[in-house]
């Protein structure tokens, strides 16, 4: 059971004596706009890569407007490297929103920031809270851990009833005017003592009530549901040389890597040699015809639900001409200019051992 007594008020204390810690981006700001951007790229993201990409993308796009203004290659392009673009396309839709229908005036209120794309329970609550001054609890992973420590939750945190249900509960726990801090300083607890392994109890505000901590079972908590294997693909991909130009196409807006560019490609299929399948799938995609040449790299790449072994090649185009209606865009660009295109982190490392 959560009081303040034996919970929040701990925790406040420790987070308001603890002196320096870990910087976090976004962190003493009290503009909406720096903390919501913030809280977007943190998302399943660790605060050590987020750092650098948060000082570029705020000194290229410091406010709301000059991000609606923004191209959306742009915006990409910015973003590449860090993952999870919906992300990127979702601050840029939602800006855009903002600007269009509420004159650049973003929501203060946690109901209010849920209605933008992109924008959960927990991004809203953060937001609302740290730069709006509401007290309403943010609930993540970090979180989850904690509580479900403290508590000997029996209940799997993947559950979406278990976390709405420990958000009210953790909500009704903020000492009034203190949410901002609250939500801060569950999420420094989690993130730096209260860690996945070997969580450093002795340094916990909560240690004497934790019952994880009394029962020495930490390593037993929070629950999770078990996860299904990872699918594994083997994937190739070509570089097909016109000249000093390749062929890139652009992913469709929706769905994985929405809206980035990449070469021609896709998994080979049973019985295939890597040769045959790229060959295959490049007349799918380009409906051009092509030699395989040489082999580029082979190299391993992780997705959230799936992992890819990866060939890419140096390919000659023979004959045929392209059907642009198979993908949003297809372009022969020189080699020299690539970098002015966002790719997936697996074609980056194409590109970087060119």
């Amino acid at each position: 059971m959560l009081t303040p007594e034996i919970f929040s008020l701990p925790v406040l204390s420790w987070y308001q004596q603890r002196g320096p810690h870990m910087p976090v981006p976004g962190r003493g700001s009290r503009d909406p706009y720096a903390v919501w951007v913030a809280e977007i790229m943190l998302q399943q993201t660790q605060v050590a890569t987020v750092g650098s990409y948060y000082g570029r993308w705020m000194k290229r796009y410091p406010d709301v407007r000059s991000l609606a203004a923004a191209a959306r290659d742009e915006v990409l392009k910015h973003w590449e490297g860090l993952g999870y673009y919906s992300r990127a396309r979702n601050l840029h839709e939602a800006a855009r929103l903002v600007v269009a229908n509420h004159a650049g005036n973003l929501p203060e209120r946690y109901a209010d920031w849920l209605k933008l794309p992109g924008v959960g329970p927990y991004t809203a609550a953060a937001v609302a809270s740290i730069a709006c001054g509401e007290d309403v609890a943010a609930v993540d992973g970090n979180v989850l851990r904690v509580v479900a420590r403290f508590n000997t939750l029996s209940d799997s945190i993947d559950d979406p009833p278990v976390r709405r249900r420990l958000q009210v509960e953790l909500t009704t726990n903020i000492p009034r005017g203190s949410g901002g801090d609250f939500n801060q300083a569950l999420m420094d607890l989690g993130r730096e003592i209260c860690t996945p392994r070997k969580p450093h109890c002795t340094d916990c505000p909560l240690q004497e009530n934790c019952q994880a901590h009394t029962k020495d079972q930490t390593s037993e908590y929070p629950r999770r549901k078990k996860r299904k294997p990872v699918p594994r693909h083997r994937v190739v991909v070509g570089l097909i040389r016109k000249g000093e130009q390749v062929l890139i196409q652009r992913r469709p807006e929706t769905g994985l890597l929405g809206g980035l560019w990449e070469f021609p490609g896709g998994m080979v299929e049973a019985g295939e040699t890597l040769e045959m399948a790229l060959v295959r799938e490049i007349l799918e995609e380009t409906g051009l015809e092509v030699e395989v040449v040489e082999e580029i790299t082979t190299l391993h790449h992780a997705y959230t639900h799936f992992r890819i072994h990866l060939t890419a090649f140096w390919c000659t185009l023979k004959t045929g001409s392209l059907h642009p209606q198979l993908k949003n865009e297809q372009h022969w660009v020189n080699l020299a200019d690539l970098s002015q295109y966002a790719f997936p982190k697996a074609n980056l490392k194409i590109l970087s051992t060119l």
